[in-house]
């Protein structure tokens, strides 16, 4: 590393955070369903990444049988979770969905102890109590509040699962192949899972407004491929302690770009429940990086 190989590092991690932030507003932007918008933000991925992925076929050709299979169970994991993620996103609001959805750390955590019998640190059991009085108080607060904000919470839940599973599949796949290699090959995967899930509804691929095609292409090209580029970029030279938690930031920049584009408001209640989570997932997130 050179001198300014870091501060390209927190540039990019920055700019990274950013241009993801804009994904729920996307997703709550376009004329569409949220399954429908899922699928083309990784479908256009896919055929951008085309390109790396033929650069690097000769390395692609010769990856171990359990590199791809890490590949494409991370694609399908990460094609259920953002497939989920989207659909509560749009029967409730923003924000709330990707809160939840950020709840990886607290699965992952939670499913080593469990599966794996991995002993996690008092930290760890702190921050999840928390985190699960935080959903507590926000899943209490909405049964007689906003129409769809309870199952913008359960479908938002259940994509941290997925996410968390995604998080550990290319834990183990990034051991065994490049960036960008991982990621054709995890994106192709997740775009052919949502199209399978897709199949299982009435939804239309086609008959949206030329809006919704411009933010599908932005949502695809810029969002997935750049943001997500530029956020394994820095992976590289900077500390999970350092990458991890700045990560966490997604959520307040979701809300932020809510409240300011889409005129988004948050209850009192939502706002004290949501900071309580947003504090669970943190302890969790720094007692299990300092653990590694």
């Amino acid at each position: 590393m050179n001198q300014k190989t870091p501060i390209r590092a927190y540039l990019a991690l920055f700019s990274g955070l950013l241009i993801i932030g804009f994904s729920a507003i996307l997703i709550k932007s376009a004329e569409a369903p949220g399954l429908i918008t899922a699928f083309y933000r990784v479908a256009i991925a896919s055929i951008v990444l085309l390109i790396p992925f033929l650069y690097n076929w000769k390395s692609i050709k010769s990856l171990s049988k359990i590199a791809v299979l890490m590949a494409v169970l991370g694609g399908l994991t990460f094609g259920i979770d953002t497939g989920l993620w989207s659909m509560g996103i749009e029967l409730s609001n923003a924000t709330i969905p990707t809160l939840m959805a950020n709840l990886a750390p607290v699965w992952v955590g939670f499913g080593a102890a469990l599966v794996f019998k991995e002993k996690q640190r008092k930290g760890f059991w702190i921050g999840l109590g928390i985190t699960l009085s935080g959903i507590l108080i926000m899943v209490y607060r909405s049964l007689n509040g906003e129409q769809g904000l309870f199952a913008g919470i359960v479908f938002g839940l259940i994509a941290g699962m997925f996410y968390g599973a995604y998080h550990l599949f290319t834990q183990k796949g990034r051991q065994l192949m490049g960036t960008l290699s991982y990621l054709s090959i995890s994106t192709f995967s997740a775009s052919v899972t949502v199209g399978i899930l897709i199949l299982f509804t009435d939804y239309s691929f086609i008959g949206y407004s030329d809006k919704t095609w411009i933010i599908y292409l932005f949502y695809g090209v810029v969002v997935h491929v750049g943001g997500w580029t530029l956020i394994n970029y820095s992976q590289g030279y900077l500390k999970a302690t350092t990458v991890s938690p700045t990560l966490l930031g997604q959520p307040v920049l979701t809300a932020i770009f809510a409240f300011l584009i889409l005129g988004e408001s948050l209850t009192a209640w939502q706002i004290i429940g949501g900071l309580i989570v947003f504090a669970g997932i943190f302890i969790v997130n720094n007692t299990r990086l300092r653990k590694k």
